[in-house]
């Protein structure tokens, strides 16, 4: 993938255009100063829609019982005195 150099005051000056290039072509851009890189300015990847509920499906597992108390029913009962 090719990378064009722009330096700072140039990206500057022409930010927008700058950004609508890269949008268009699909080919990132690298912001220098003095000739070294600063930063890099990439395409933004496709739109993923997503669900409010349910994003997070699969993503975490249960281990074990999740529904019983963790400590005896009668250390409870010890506690409440």
């Amino acid at each position: 993938m090719i990378m064009n150099d722009v330096p700072i005051s140039e990206f500057k000056a022409k930010c927008l255009g700058l950004i609508e290039q890269v949008h268009k072509t699909r080919q990132p851009l690298r912001i220098t100063r003095h000739g070294r890189p600063l930063a890099e300015v990439i395409p933004a990847g496709p739109d993923r829609k997503r669900k409010f509920l349910g994003d997070m499906v699969g993503t975490v597992e249960i281990l074990g019982d999740i529904v019983s108390p963790v400590i005896d029913l009668g250390e409870i009962e010890a506690y409440r005195d």
